[in-house]
């Protein structure tokens, strides 16, 4: 199921659910009480990382396992939700599946930050699937990117300008946190991956402050709108910018395209530039209004169209994990030293890449006029 992301997020989440329950006899005991099994250090699991390459890492630990496949679960949701995103037509049904599969990406992600991270013994790897930072970046890009389809719905609908501009606002915060949690990791790890977040960060400030502008217009508040569209601009041209720097930078995500190059991206341009002019030419024959030196404070909380990651429910053991099946488990305690780990990874070598299903259009630019976002 991993490797196709055309799947269904609900029989996907079923799988997860089945085969957790059933890693739960390794990972606690059975009987209700809480304590750790004693199976938890039985097998060896081996999972390679998003960022670092085919070379596996291999941990004696059932929660190693459990936390991996949580990751890559999340991934794919992420996945799932960019092949939506390319289908020629887009419908209402199509833009709230890409919504909650964010969401469920999201979910994942924090069981995995909040339960998972805290269980581990041996330290995760830099720049490692399950390093806290990575962790955390994944997260927010997830609740970002499911914003986005909240701007999208916003800016379809033509709400008003101020809950635009809060919503927009609030999405460059997340993509801007999201590269935070990976600054202090090596360029050559996560540089493409951070230029993604920056610019989208740009982007969503610049369509802030272009929305802010439009509504203090319409106070006329002319000098104000003004120095907000300059703003706008601003951000535009540093995440044009940066844009040309992604599509140079190397690392493991696909190309898309460059961003400034979708219509989307060219669509806000067109808007701060047209809504400028006029708010220029207004200011000399009506307002006569004085442009400040500072931008103007954008509203720092959305009222409504705020996406947060949806809970995953932990499900229960499988019934197949009895007392008495666990009890009759008679397994010798061996040593868990991580030196065990790291000799068995020499001797395995590195992995096979999986042979992924390619979706048709991922790698290209999106053909739609009407499209208000990209997915990573």
């Amino acid at each position: 199921m991993l490797p196709d992301p055309r799947g269904s997020g609900a029989s996907m989440e079923q799988a997860l659910s089945a085969y957790i329950a059933l890693l739960q006899g390794l990972i606690e005991a059975p009987d209700g009480s809480g304590a750790p099994s004693k199976l938890r250090h039985a097998l060896l699991f081996k999972w390679s990382h998003s960022l670092l390459g085919t070379s596996p890492q291999i941990q004696q630990d059932a929660v190693f396992e459990a936390a991996n496949m949580f990751v890559n679960v999340a991934i794919w949701f992420m996945k799932h939700a960019s092949t939506l995103c390319v289908k020629e037509e887009m419908n209402m049904d199509d833009a709230k599946e890409v919504h909650t599969a964010l969401r469920r990406a999201g979910g994942l992600f924090e069981v995995v930050q909040k339960k998972f991270l805290p269980m581990l013994r041996e330290r995760a790897r830099d720049g490692g699937d399950l390093d806290p930072r990575v962790v955390r970046a994944y997260r927010d890009q997830c609740t970002a990117e499911a914003q986005e389809v909240s701007v999208a719905r916003a800016l379809e609908l033509k709400h008003n300008p101020s809950l635009i501009s809060a919503l927009a606002n609030e999405t460059a915060k997340l993509f801007h946190e999201a590269d935070a949690a990976l600054s202090s990791l090596d360029d050559k790890v996560a540089g493409q991956w951070r230029k993604y977040l920056q610019l989208k960060n740009h982007f969503y400030m610049a369509y802030s402050y272009t929305y802010c502008g439009e509504n203090l217009l319409s106070q006329d508040k002319c000098g104000e709108a003004i120095r907000a569209l300059r703003e706008a601009q601003t951000h535009y041209e540093k995440a044009t910018a940066l844009c040309k720097d992604y599509a140079t930078t190397k690392g493991p995500a696909p190309r898309t395209g460059r961003p400034d190059y979708f219509s989307f991206f060219k669509k806000l341009a067109l808007s701060f530039k047209l809504t400028l002019e006029k708010c220029e030419r207004e200011n000399g024959f009506i307002y006569h209004q004085k442009v400040p030196t500072d931008p103007p404070e954008l509203e720092m909380k959305a009222t409504y169209g705020l996406a947060s990651p949806v809970e995953f429910q932990m499900p229960n053991h499988s019934p197949l994990w009895t007392p008495v099946a666990f009890a009759a488990i008679d397994y010798p305690k061996t040593s868990t030293d991580a030196a065990n780990s790291n000799a068995a990874a020499k001797v395995e070598g590195d992995l096979k890449p999986v042979n992924e299903v390619k979706i048709e259009g991922v790698n290209t630019e999106a053909k739609s006029d009407d499209r208000n976002c990209v997915l990573q």
